[in-house]
């Protein structure tokens, strides 16, 4: 590895490292007890059940198909890849036997499997289970919606089994760059050298699936609990599917480091109205709730050693989707972008800390081989104007030739996103003059398949980093991306990303990055940014090694021990 690369994600992994201990850290509970012995030293409870609350269903169980965050947290406790983030960040060998070799220009890993690891139905978990499911993954037949998004540009022979498009065969996919050695070696070639390849590998999509298990299952694959196997610390037990508002982990006790699992049980309700959540927590029906963000809930709480909160480098947005004629006018993209009052939306109605984000890649994520912030370095776009925007307005009603304009608004069903939909809708129509927007709230999996379907106009969506770098923004609005699914496009955007996906390093890589960002929220206003969230959840004081991520999965619970 070059050492200009070396040393960015040595800092990278510092400062992150650093931001997330000021904000609580990995473990909400770290340090002394109150009567100042280690949190180490404090008796367990007998009993080592947790009940959580969350504010969706699980959309999917397979991971190759999975494209929202509670599917990766999901799968990130149930089952295990090559390698897994601890509770400092750190990422740490999962069924790795340790970190990857490299050859001598970083484009090929070597990966010793450990051989203690199995699935849940007895299989040892090898590394043809990997090239299994990887091979999947990239198979436009499945059409995996993270499959061409995550691997294309990276992993060697990708590109062109996507470009085959429905004429791929099974003879097409043994030129992707993975192969099983043996049982227990896998091989991993990169079309170049990616700095933050250990942490993308930490990613669910590239867990293992067991070829047999899977074929046999057939169409039933992963639809409910009892269609599904698993390799990680939890196996999954009363999950109906993606219709399902509870569901349990139970101890596996065949996961190679059970030894140091000492949750037994959790039991997951779906709550989506954060007032009862809090009233659940209240009254020792819940030790963990969903991410809460009314003010007068939290206010409840705050100063108490039941709030955890931390700013999380996630960012929130409205999509516009350009197969709509009026929204192919940039400037009535321009005006909804510069329509909302987003200072307003975080102070009086999200009221939880979230900022405002006149920008792409969070704050306080991304950092360059000198440690700066790519914040520091690059603009700030989009911030709201009423009176550019109504101006803005008018002038794309005229180019259009329309003098009234209905928009159809999809957004979630939960009750903090009600609120806020209302309130971006009441900013939109009152500044901009002949506009009307019907909102339609839906729950998160079809909210997905919505987006996918490109069913919307305006749709309510964020998104959190899947790896240590800007690039997990920046690419998702390449033409004809995976995950771009609102007909936007520029040769130019695109040439950048590919330059900095394929070409360029260091600071050179920053500023086309930096660049591209500009292109796509001030020249194009192709997506409206509102706010970089802030996270707030209540626990139980007595639930000790909660783990939060700063990218992929959300949390981890196998660390977890329950005191008295």
């Amino acid at each position: 590895m070059k050492k200009s690369k070396l040393s960015l994600l040595l800092v990278l992994s510092l400062v992150l490292s650093m931001f997330l201990a000021a904000c609580s850290g990995g473990d909400k509970n770290e340090g002394k007890d109150k009567d100042g012995g280690k949190a180490g030293e404090e008796k367990l409870a007998a009993k080592q059940e947790l009940n959580v609350l969350e504010s969706a269903e699980i959309p999917t169980m397979d991971t190759v198909m999975g494209q929202d965050v509670l599917t990766f947290t999901t799968a990130n406790a149930v089952n295990e890849g090559l390698y897994r983030l601890d509770p400092d960040q750190k990422v740490i060998p999962g069924v790795a036997q340790d970190m990857p070799s490299y050859n001598d220009d970083k484009t090929v890993l070597t990966i010793k499997l450990k051989k203690d690891t199995k699935w849940s139905n007895g299989d040892p978990v090898t590394a043809k289970d990997f090239v299994y499911a990887w091979q999947r993954a990239i198979d436009p037949r499945v059409a995996a919606p993270y499959g061409a998004y995550f691997m294309e540009g990276k992993i060697k022979g990708a590109s062109e089994i996507v470009e085959k498009a429905d004429k791929v065969t099974d003879a097409d996919l043994q030129s992707l760059g993975i192969k099983a050695v043996d049982d227990y070696t896998l091989e991993i070639t990169l079309e170049r050298e990616i700095p933050y390849i250990e942490s993308y590998l930490t990613f669910p999509l590239f867990f293992p699936q067991n070829q047999k298990y899977v074929e046999s299952q057939g169409a039933d694959y992963a639809k409910d609990s009892e269609h599904l196997i698993y390799n990680g610390p939890f196996k999954l037990a009363k999950w109906d599917g993606p219709t399902g508002s509870s569901w349990v982990y139970e101890k596996n006790a065949d996961y190679w480091d059970a030894k140091n699992v000492t949750l037994e049980k959790i039991n997951f309700n779906v709550s989506k109205d954060p007032q009862a959540s809090a009233n659940a927590f209240t009254a020792g029906e819940a030790d963990i709730t969903p991410k809460l963000a009314q003010a007068a809930i939290l206010s409840q709480f705050e100063g108490t050693d039941e709030l955890l909160s931390y700013q999380e480098p996630s960012i929130w947005w409205l999509k516009m989707n350009e197969k709509n004629p009026a929204l192919a006018n940039k400037n009535i993209r321009k005006a909804i972008a510069l329509a909302t009052d987003k200072k307003a939306l975080v102070d009086d109605v999200l009221a939880n800390g979230s900022i405002v984000a006149d920008f792409l890649v969070p704050k306080g994520f991304s950092f360059d081989e000198d440690g700066k912030d790519f914040r520091d370095t690059a603009g700030t776009y989009l911030k709201a104007d009423k009176k550019k925007a109504k101006e803005l307005w008018e002038k794309g009603l005229a180019e259009t030739g329309l003098k009234e304009v209905t928009f159809t608004y999809v957004g979630q069903d939960t009750e903090t996103a009600k609120v806020t939909d209302a309130f971006i809708k009441d900013q939109l129509e009152t500044t901009l003059p002949g506009l009307k927007i019907n909102i339609e709230s839906v729950p998160f999996k079809i909210r997905i398949a919505r987006e996918d379907a490109e069913d919307y106009d305006l749709l309510m969506g964020g998104w959190g980093p899947d790896y240590a770098d800007p690039m997990t923004y920046m690419d998702l609005w390449v033409t004809g991306g995976g995950q771009n699914h609102m007909s936007y496009g520029n040769p130019e955007f695109d040439k950048l990303i590919k330059a900095a996906n394929e070409e360029l390093q260091g600071k050179e890589r920053w500023k086309a990055l930096q660049d591209a960002e500009k292109i796509l929220l001030e020249d194009d206003a192709a997506i409206a940014p509102l706010y970089q969230r802030s996270v707030n959840i209540l626990i139980n004081p007595k639930v000790k090694g909660f783990a939060h991520h700063a990218f992929g999965p959300d949390y981890s619970y196998q660390w977890i021990k329950i005191t008295e």
